[in-house]
Order: C-alpha cells, then structure tokens, then sequence
C-alpha cells in the first residue's frame, strides 16, 4: 500500500469514528486492536484528528481490519500470510460484486458490468477481468476471497458448471449475501433460501437497479453498499456520474445522516459536485433532512444514460 494510500484510509476510518463514537468510545474501540491509546496527541479538540494521530504509525493488517469492520470502502485483501495486496480487478472505493455465469452469457453479463458502476459497484466477469498473463484460477481465487456478496445468473447448464457450482460454494462458505438472477433457472441447494430475482424480459438497467436494491436493503450489505455509494460520489470524475449516484442516494429510504455529512464536507474540494446540477441534488438531499445547504461554486451541465435489453 503506498504511503498517501494509507494516509487517505485512515483519514476515512478516522470520518466513520468521528460520526459513530464519542473520545472515550473511539479510544476503547482502537485500544482493542491493539492501538497504543496511551500515546501522546496534539490535544486539538477533534475526534477526526485524535483518531488520525492514534492510527497514524500503524501496520497496514491493522488498517484494513478497522476498514472492513467499519465498512469503509478500499481496494485491498489481507491474505492468510497477514500481508495486504491489492485487488486490481475491483474498482477503487466500489462494493465488490462477484458475478457468477456461464462464458456463453459472457457479453450480457459485461453489459451488466457496466451498469453496475453508476450505483457504485464493482462487478468482477473474470471472462473479462483477468489479464491473460495471470493465473485464471488465482484471480477467481482472489476475487471469491475478497468480494462483498455474489450474483449467481442462474440458465439452463448453471447448476451442471463445476466452476459456478464452486463459486458459489465459496460464496455459502464466506456466508457472503449471495443473489440468485434468474433467467430460466430456479435457485436450487444451498441457494435455494434466497429469494430470486426474476430477470428474464428487464433490461439491463432495470437489473442493475434491482441487485442494488437488494444490496442497499440487506443487513449483510447495507452499510458496505451505503459507504461505497458515498465514496464514489465524492471521487466522481463527471457530472453524469454524480448525478447518477446521488440520485441513488436520493431513493435510499433511512439514508443516514453521516453519509449526507460526508459529502456535504466534500463538495469544496470537488470541482464535480460543485457543479450546478449536483450541487442543487446534494442541497435537497440536505434539505430533505434539515441539514445546512452548500453555496454553489461552479457551474456545470450533465446529462442521462439509457440501457440496452438483458
């Protein structure tokens, strides 16, 4: 993990403490992964700079553990030697969706891919992530063992692949949320307690919508899905996309009040969501839940994207 990476983490697990706990809650909670809170600090007034200050000298697995716990988004894995490595196949700051197919639906599942990022969510095809000089079955390996939940696309010769029927089992094992899509195939098994999502006759788009509902809704995924969704807004690069995610930040019923916080913070320092029509969605999403507007600094236009049939 390289030394501004790191700092840019702890700065997030330091934002996540500050909402969530008060000093004596964050020193307790720091202390039991074995965070020297005995350590002298600045003594400035700021639960944000005292967890920063606690956290600043600590080892990478230390890091990542409080990340994971806290939900907050990154794009590494801890493997079993305690060293940390970077998932180059997830997208930076997104959920990390694994989608199990069958290489015959290859292309659809792509599109589905693409979808898939307005919302804030990496989706790994390994048919189309995995560069050709690495070890396929490593990089499958790799993304099961760091992935946040899996969409399984049940057709007809899913349930008779032994790579998808393991995918899956990886998945059960995990106890990771795992969506059945249904496209001509019941959920049978071990997944045959979750509830499908019919696919057969939705578009591209309206599937995407669908698993992020699923995603945003379940205990197993909302608050990873949620922290992931802000995340990405705050580091979006264009105004379609901001818009994109805060119009699903919009739709979120109980949306809470630090993940509003957080990007109400990052406008300033973001020429995209200082932009006009980002900047009008953010402060009625403020509005909406009588928090203090943003003065808008720069204007802009965005524009909307359409899908194409599943």
């Amino acid at each position: 993990m390289k030394v501004l990476e790191k700092l840019g983490l702890i700065d997030r697990i330091s934002r996540e403490l500050q909402s969530r706990m008060t000093y004596s809650e964050i020193k307790s909670y720091l202390k039991a992964y074995g965070v020297d809170t005995n350590k002298p600090t600045s003594g400035v007034n700021s639960k944000w700079v005292y967890a920063k200050e606690l956290l600043a000298d600590e080892q990478e697995s230390v890091i990542l553990r409080l990340a994971d716990e806290l939900q907050v988004p990154h794009n590494y894995t801890i493997l079993s030697s305690h060293a940390a490595v970077e998932a180059t196949f997830w997208e930076p700051f997104h959920f990390r969706l694994f989608l199990s197919h069958l290489s015959t639906f290859k292309t659809k599942t792509g599109h589905l891919q693409s979808a898939l990022q307005k919302y804030g969510i990496s989706a790994f095809v390994a048919h189309v992530d995995i560069e050709p000089t690495r070890e396929w079955q490593d990089e499958i390996e790799a993304g099961l063992a760091s992935m946040d939940a899996l969409a399984a696309i049940l057709m007809p010769g899913f349930k008779e692949s032994n790579w998808t029927d393991q995918e899956v089992g990886y998945a059960v094992g995990r106890g990771v949320l795992i969506i059945p899509v249904m496209r001509g195939l019941n959920p049978y098994g071990f997944i045959s307690k979750y509830q499908g999502l019919h696919a057969e006759g939705k578009t591209v788009d309206e599937v995407a919508n669908a698993i992020f509902r699923i995603l945003v809704t379940s205990p197993k995924t909302r608050t990873r899905m949620l922290s992931c969704l802000t995340e990405t807004t705050l580091q979006a690069k264009s105004i379609p996309g901001a818009v994109d995610k805060l119009k699903h930040l919009e739709s979120v019923k109980d949306l809470p009040i630090s993940q509003l916080e957080r990007i109400r913070a990052g406008v300033s320092s973001s020429e995209t969501l200082s932009a006009e029509m980002p900047l009008g969605l953010i402060n009625r999403l403020l509005a909406r839940h009588n928090l203090d507007a943003v003065r808008p600094e720069r204007i802009s236009e965005g524009s909307d994207v359409s899908g194409i049939a599943f």
